[in-house]
């Protein structure tokens, strides 16, 4: 158990770098005697090891238990623990009965620090570039993964990855994955990204073309459940033309579904031949396809 508040700081840096999930846990408030005080805090990490101090082993469980739901809804709570005997707290608490003989409350809020969202960009396109740029600018976790030789195009991504291998990429379970390849090797990563096991796969390219590559990967071995995953046109219907609109349009389905929770799949559909396109920017700067 560590005490020292700079290693409570040190922890968080560390953690929050790793983009480790973690939640903070600060002694707001006490009544009588209390092992710890207001200010008092501690680190929970998601195996609910401690680093600090908010009380001893009665305080410790209901933390424990308090972060652990934080770190599963993202929710910041405020839990009180108090002797049983005490006057049960309001509905904008949380209630934990202690049974330690010093018969003091602990009031106690608990806020979880969680990753950046991460967003993977598999290609070096006009649309990958303004994507890359966007979903820094809003502060999600940015991998690019695209020809080495296209790679300094993307000096401000997070991670830059040689060629399509997503095998190295931490994270990639709960990751946004968007193929923006545009006519350059888009089999080969769309190939990648559906072999990833990533819940949100987005192809920037018409339905028609998303098509004719899904019926490649198929006659490749590709299981059809994983085709839940994908979403070809990319992006909201926004009436999205340029590489700059389409980008917007693609990032602004991912912050709809980061924000939702999991991503909502529906199975994937190929075109009927002679219907338009579900967007309006399916058949336009994608690809190259007119």
């Amino acid at each position: 158990m560590i005490e020292d508040s700079d290693h409570i700081i040190d922890c968080m840096a560390r953690m929050v770098g790793d983009n480790t999930p973690f939640a903070l846990a600060t002694v707001v408030r006490t009544e009588d005697a209390t092992a710890a005080k207001a200010g008092a805090k501690a680190v929970v990490r998601a195996d609910g090891a401690l680093v600090g101090w908010i009380g001893g082993t009665c305080a410790e469980g209901p933390v424990r238990k308090a972060a652990a739901q934080t770190l599963v809804d993202g929710r910041p709570r405020l839990i009180r623990v108090r002797p049983a005997e005490r006057d049960a707290p309001g509905e904008e608490i949380e209630d934990f009965v202690s049974a330690c003989p010093s018969g003091g409350t602990l009031d106690i809020f608990i806020e979880p620090v969680l990753p950046r969202p991460a967003v993977v960009v598999i290609g070096a396109s006009p649309v990958a570039r303004a994507l890359c740029t966007l979903a820094k600018g809003i502060g999600y976790a940015v991998t690019v993964a695209a020809p080495e030789r296209d790679l300094d195009a993307f000096a401000d991504a997070d991670r830059r990855v040689a060629g399509f291998e997503l095998g190295a990429v931490a994270r990639m379970g709960t990751s946004f994955v968007v193929v923006a390849t545009q006519g350059r090797r888009d089999l080969d990563a769309l190939a990648a990204a559906m072999a990833s096991d990533a819940p949100y796969v987005a192809f920037v390219a018409s339905r028609r073309k998303a098509a004719a590559l899904v019926e490649s990967l198929q006659r490749q071995g590709l299981a059809p459940e994983r085709l839940a995953r994908l979403r070809a046109p990319a992006g909201l219907a926004i009436g999205a033309a340029t590489a700059s609109e389409i980008a917007l349009a693609v990032l602004a389905d991912i912050v709809r579904e980061h924000r939702a929770g999991t991503p909502r799949t529906a199975p994937w559909t190929a075109p009927v031949p002679g219907t338009p396109s579900q967007s309006p920017a399916a058949d336009c700067c994608h690809g190259g396809e007119t």
